[in-house]
């Protein structure tokens, strides 16, 4: 008998008779999307404009306070524009109305943030408002999780120094 023959699988090991079993998956999937079914968003489900407004405003609390983020808003101490800009960017990003396009054409973040000196103490700023801002939504830990990877992404990419 040759060492081969000699070995022994253990009690539990499944045989090919015997099928390995897998816990039971259930699927959930949605159904196809016709031009006439309506289409969840992101915007929809976390409470349209409202939502938005309240985040993007919220934000905007923390940066009126900010004396590295505050400079970079010309239109300062009123920053009702940047409100409307950020906020109308937000929701057509997830799936709201179009109207920060159709007022202001392609959104180009890089472009329109290449006046500015933004660099990783900018970023993690802006990232530590809109933190504190979208735990004021409270939302469900998968919307909050999905936008907040989203607002890091995001503010990673409008570095454009690593001067001081």
């Amino acid at each position: 008998m040759t060492d081969a023959e000699n070995v022994t699988e253990p009690a539990d090991a499944a045989t090919p008779s015997e099928p390995t079993k897998l816990p039971k998956i259930r699927l959930i999937a949605k159904p196809a999307v016709t031009p006439d079914a309506p289409v969840d968003s992101m915007w929809e489900l976390i409470g349209g404009r409202d939502t938005f407004e309240k985040l993007v405003r919220e934000f905007y609390v923390g940066v009126a306070t900010d004396e590295v983020l505050l400079p970079m808003y010309p239109e300062q101490p009123d920053l009702e524009g940047a409100i409307q800009r950020l906020t109308g960017f937000l929701e057509q990003y997830w799936g709201g109305p179009n109207t920060y396009s159709q007022e202001r054409g392609h959104p180009r973040l890089r472009m329109r943030h290449m006046p500015f000196k933004v660099n990783p103490d900018a970023r993690d700023r802006w990232l530590h408002h809109m933190r504190n801002a979208l735990d004021t939504l409270e939302l469900p830990p998968l919307y909050d999780a999905e936008i907040w990877a989203y607002l890091d992404r995001a503010a990673h990419a409008m570095v454009n120094t690593f001067e001081e």
